[in-house]
């Protein structure tokens, strides 16, 4: 790929050429993964001292109570890895409308009885035990040093912090955990987090096990327990993190690789499949032609996944189907180009989340998300360990009829995916963008910007971005052209300016192999939405 190095965006930043490098959306994570790769660690130990990081450094979007997600390619071949949680065993659609009335149409979105069992730190130890070169306790150092001294709080966590406080101080242990001062900290405030502290040394000692079997297991247990919960220790000691094949689909040349359901990824490759059937690059890349085909192949894909998308273990169809060359070429067909619609899903069986990637010069190179969800996650927040813990199961649904209706052991609809591009079976980018429902979408503009347009991935990542959220409406970042923003208008979208990018439209960062890693390394990109910062040697 010969790109573009021009930017014509007014966000711009430097892109970083690197043989070992590491992209965050915060520069001390960064940093710690960089003190890895110096140290002889690959990119897996990169990976995993940044994530355990950002638990840290932005609370508001994981912790350790999180789930994650991860695609690598180990030198040879292409691995998927699947750390989500599953549901405790206790959980029913009986077991909600008891406790909650049979008005509820999913379980509480905060709360203990939104937590499933959380994954993250399973995937830590996976990873490890698999790929990493360096001692497990030995990734968790910079992540218990920043827990003990603190770290200044940046201005765009800062923010979100304080949206989250309001509606969350009441929940147990939050404020506690995360309104030291009756608040949420200022900007440039030191922020300590030694219950954390606590808990990261004891994963250190452990690889992990206290966790899911130990003391922090024990002290999670007692915990729910005491709020009326039902996670128990059988349910923390039976998880797993699963390595599963990843699904993909080919757009211009390259393939684009996603983890399969019961994550929202394959929305990504449903909507390329779709894209694929017209020739985009005959419009101009910010043009309203080019983003009203995204948009409409975006919502095609969303109404697909919506209805069918779950635990694989209980969707009434497969991705293969979905992902059917024929069948997405009939949803193509229901694209006027002159005219926004609303669609709804096809019949294809006839008859507030962190990302993190990690680059080194042996090749090897990593994908790897997690998230709390929605925010600080359930709000709830164990003291002594200070685990913060997810709400994924306010993504399963209690209709019965539906395939992602609540199940014991079941894990539910996800919205976190890592992503990894390749061309002819060998690696050219790992990358990853946040924000919920934005995240397919934003897999999608940014690949259309590279492959269609030649934008390198600095370029691509700063360009202004639209979500769709449901019927008409779409938003759009203030930065979109005003001809554009007129143009979908005109079509029948119904578009929304948005000044705040980083709650609407997600952030991002991309590592593409430039040639051999040991000569010529790569490029990266952070995202101006956040504090990111991509950093190498």
């Amino acid at each position: 790929m010969q790109f573009n190095f021009s930017n014509p965006y007014p966000s711009a930043r430097i892109p970083v050429f690197a043989r070992n490098v590491v992209s965050t959306s915060h520069p001390m994570a960064s940093q710690a993964g960089l003190r890895m790769l110096a140290a002889g660690g690959n990119a897996v130990d990169a990976a995993i001292a940044t994530a355990a990081c950002m638990t840290l450094l932005e609370p508001v979007s994981n912790g350790l109570g999180s789930d994650a997600f991860c695609i690598l390619w180990d030198g040879k071949e292409l691995h998927g890895l699947n750390a989500s949680g599953r549901s405790p065993q206790a959980w029913t659609p009986e077991y909600f409308s008891k406790k909650y009335g049979d008005g509820q149409t999913t379980p509480p979105k905060r709360g203990i009885d939104s937590v499933t069992v959380p994954g993250a730190v399973s995937a830590w130890m996976a990873l490890s035990e698999r790929f990493g070169k360096l001692p497990f306790a030995d990734l968790m150092a910079p992540a218990i040093e920043i827990a003990e001294r603190g770290y200044l709080v940046p201005p765009v966590v800062r923010q979100k912090w304080a949206a989250g406080a309001a509606e969350l101080k009441g929940q147990p242990g939050f404020a506690q955990a995360f309104m030291p001062w009756g608040r949420a900290p200022d900007i440039g405030e030191l922020f300590q987090f030694k219950a954390a502290a606590r808990a990261l040394r004891s994963i250190a000692a452990s690889k992990g096990k206290s966790f899911y079997e130990g003391d922090i297991a024990d002290a999670l247990v007692a915990l729910s327990k005491e709020l009326g919960g039902s996670l128990t220790k059988q349910d923390l000691a039976n998880h797993r993190a699963d390595w599963v094949t990843p699904i993909s689909r080919d757009y211009r040349g390259y393939t684009l690789h996603e983890i399969p359901p019961s994550g929202q990824g394959i929305a990504a490759l449903i909507a390329l499949g779709i894209l694929d059937q017209f020739d985009v690059a005959e419009h101009g890349v910010d043009s309203a032609e080019t983003q009203h085909l995204m948009i409409e192949a975006m919502k095609l894909a969303f109404a697909d996944v919506y209805e069918f998308v779950a635990d694989p273990d209980h969707m009434r169809v497969t991705a293969a189907h979905l992902l059917d060359d024929a069948y997405l070429a009939s949803r193509a067909k229901l694209i006027d180009r002159n005219k926004a619609q609303d669609f709804g899903f096809g019949n294809p069986v006839k008859g507030g989340t962190i990302y993190l990637t990690a680059a080194d010069e042996s090749g090897m190179m990593v994908s790897f998300i997690q998230s709390n969800f929605q925010g600080f996650g359930s709000g709830v927040v164990e003291p002594e360990f200070g685990i913060s813990l997810q709400n994924r199961g306010f993504g399963f649904n209690l209709d019965p009829a539906s395939a992602n209706v609540v199940a014991p052991g079941k894990r539910p609809f996800h919205t976190i995916i890592p992503a990894f591009l390749t061309q002819d079976g060998q690696p050219v980018m790992s990358f990853g963008v946040m924000g919920g429902n934005m995240q397919p979408q934003g897999h999608m503009q940014t690949l259309v910007r590279m492959l269609d347009y030649k934008q390198n991935p600095q370029a691509a990542c700063d360009a202004p971005r639209w979500r769709y959220n449901a019927g008409l409406e779409i938003n759009l970042e203030s930065a979109m052209p005003a001809d554009v923003v007129a143009g979908l208008a005109a079509r029948g979208h119904r578009p929304a300016i948005i000044n705040d990018s980083y709650q609407d439209f997600g952030a991002g960062q991309f590592i593409w192999k430039m040639g051999d890693p040991a000569t010529q390394g790569y490029v990266a990109a952070s995202d101006p939405r956040r504090d990111g910062a991509a950093a190498g040697f």
